[in-house]
């Protein structure tokens, strides 16, 4: 006798052929990127696999293909995600006459926000500053295979989350999120994202912001560092210091490139004084 679950995976139109299709079009997702609607021309493109099976007739995938060029927006590595569940609700749409095929958008919309904040903590707030912190860490040891290494730990999650993520997400339907909201994971994987990644920030502050002051206190051999002073009041204070203040002045909307570029000037303005 089947389970509730072989039976419905039984009735299910779209294979793993064309989920496949999506997987491999969800890499890209922002070739199209616009400012008016964003992604929706490459959720559109990664979609059509899916949709091309499930409306058999032009006029319907017309439909389907124009209802999904509404504004999109998510972190590109979660968006599979999306596109499970709603090839999963477009399904049930060509088997339920009741159907409300507007709540289709309805829940694209409604995913956007909370996966967008932990998708950009996951992979742009802690996976990337840890994978490049790990990178940086044997490019300054001379170390060739660091780039390698930095596309290996960002890609393998990158990876594993689109296609557990498209696949779980056709599977579960919209059921998904509501089991991991009950559950309370979602909180905690916000907490652990945030506690990581203040760790990393902190931890590439220390090792690779480097600001070092040349100048001491006394003369001769009795002469005191003024740099060893500040390090035996707080071990990196400068560095950290350093790195708020830049914190602050992005904060404020001060460009990255005008800040580089600060950087090197006040750098090699107190070098010619001595000062560092």
């Amino acid at each position: 006798m089947k389970t509730s679950n072989e039976t419905a995976a039984s009735e299910r139109k779209l294979g793993k052929k064309e989920l496949m299709s999506v997987f491999w079009r969800s890499f890209t997702i922002n070739a199209s990127f616009n400012y008016e609607r964003q992604m929706s021309q490459g959720f559109v493109y990664s979609m059509i696999p899916a949709l091309k099976k499930l409306y058999p007739a032009k006029e319907d995938l017309a439909q389907s293909l124009t209802r999904h060029g509404e504004f999109f927006n998510v972190t590109p590595m979660v968006a599979p995600l999306v596109m499970g569940i709603t090839a999963a609700m477009e399904e049930e749409n060509t088997k339920s006459d009741d159907f409300d095929i507007n709540s289709v958008n309805g829940v694209k919309a409604a995913l956007m926000g909370p996966l967008s904040g932990i998708g950009d903590s996951i992979f742009w707030g802690t996976l990337r500053p840890l994978a490049a912190g790990i990178a940086c860490s044997l490019a300054l040891a001379g170390n060739s295979f660091a780039p390698i290494l930095f596309l290996l730990l960002f890609n393998v999650f990158n990876v594993a989350c689109r296609y557990f993520g498209l696949f779980k997400g056709y599977e579960m339907g919209t059921s998904f999120l509501t089991k991991l909201e009950k559950s309370g994971a979602l909180q905690k994987v916000f907490v652990a994202a945030g506690i990581i990644g203040l760790l990393v920030i902190g931890a590439m502050s220390a090792s690779m912001v480097s600001v070092k002051l040349a100048l001491a206190i006394g003369s001769g051999d009795s002469a005191i560092l003024l740099n060893d002073v500040i390090n035996g009041i707080m071990p990196k204070m400068l560095p950290l210091l350093v790195t708020l203040l830049l914190y602050k002045l992005i904060r404020k909307g001060y460009k990255v490139n005008t800040l580089l570029l600060g950087i090197i000037v006040v750098s090699i303005v107190l070098c010619f004084f001595g000062i560092m």
